[in-house]
């Protein structure tokens, strides 16, 4: 029958074989293939992540893994998180946290989806806390409880996507479901680690005023009002090609979210 393994990490439950030895995030797989295998290398301001309240001025390492478990159709970073990259290369756990301190005050996890690198982050995290350097994640939430529990245990920070307020939205537009992610936010709240949320505003697709009040209450009763949340535009991108998200109706809906929370920004504008 040959080997077959099943991956835990996120709700797809993806069943690798040998004839499958990859799974749909393409990361994971027999042999964990994607180990280390790093893209995006670069020092960024902490809050390029997003992250505005939480060591303002440090400056973090920014990697990520060569895939994603969610198909975005608006993702910005299609080129590395939905196919394969010729701009890749492995450094162990030890070489990862030696150049994040070498060139910056820690390290950040991002650019696609770094939940599925669960070992690569759990080796190498805690080198990186060991000199004292911060660790944040940047993350789509969608990854199962356990193996998330153990994630908040090595990190420091997390910028989490709250893409919608719609099943039918992460369904059809992104692959994945909400309520995963409202489970991994109010995991990361319950944790030490300091948490702020991404809002990507797409025109037409999640920005009902009675959705985006619907987000912004519930946010404030689980997470609390003084939550950081980030309203960012949308441009056209991948495989959505609707014009970018105009500035007075990001401004608008950043104002809805003000009735319930303290600290709303917005970005890319």
């Amino acid at each position: 029958m040959g080997r077959v393994e099943k991956c835990d990490i996120c709700p797809h439950s993806c069943v690798f074989t040998e004839k499958h030895p990859v799974g749909r995030c393409r990361v994971r797989g027999l042999g964990n293939p994607g180990y280390g295998m790093c893209v995006g290398l670069s020092v960024d301001p902490i809050e390029k992540k997003p992250i505005f309240n939480f060591h303002p001025g440090a400056r973090v390492l920014s990697t990520g893994p060569n895939g994603c478990n969610l198909t975005c159709l608006n993702c910005q970073n299609w080129h590395i998180s939905q196919q394969r990259s010729t701009a890749v290369q492995y450094l162990s756990p030890e070489d990862l946290a030696a150049m994040a301190m070498d060139r910056s005050d820690g390290l950040a996890f991002t650019y696609t989806e770094p939940t599925v690198w669960y070992e690569y982050v759990m080796d190498t995290a805690p080198l990186v806390r060991e000199k004292n350097g911060i660790v944040i994640m940047v993350s789509n939430g969608y990854v199962n409880s356990e193996p998330l529990k153990d994630l908040v245990s090595v990190t420091d920070a997390w910028n989490i996507d709250l893409k919608g307020w719609s099943d039918e939205f992460y369904r059809k537009i992104c692959g994945g479901d909400l309520i995963t992610v409202k489970n991994s936010i109010e995991q990361v709240a319950r944790s030490s680690c300091h948490l702020e949320l991404t809002w990507l505003l797409i025109p037409g697709h999640n920005d009902d005023p009675k959705q985006v009040s619907e987000a912004g209450r519930w946010i404030k009763e689980t997470t609390g009002e003084n939550t950081t949340l980030h309203v960012s535009r949308y441009f056209p991108m991948y495989k959505m090609d609707i014009p970018a998200t105009p500035v007075p109706l990001l401004n608008k809906t950043a104002d809805i979210f003000r009735k319930y929370l303290r600290n709303v920004y917005t970005g890319n504008v």
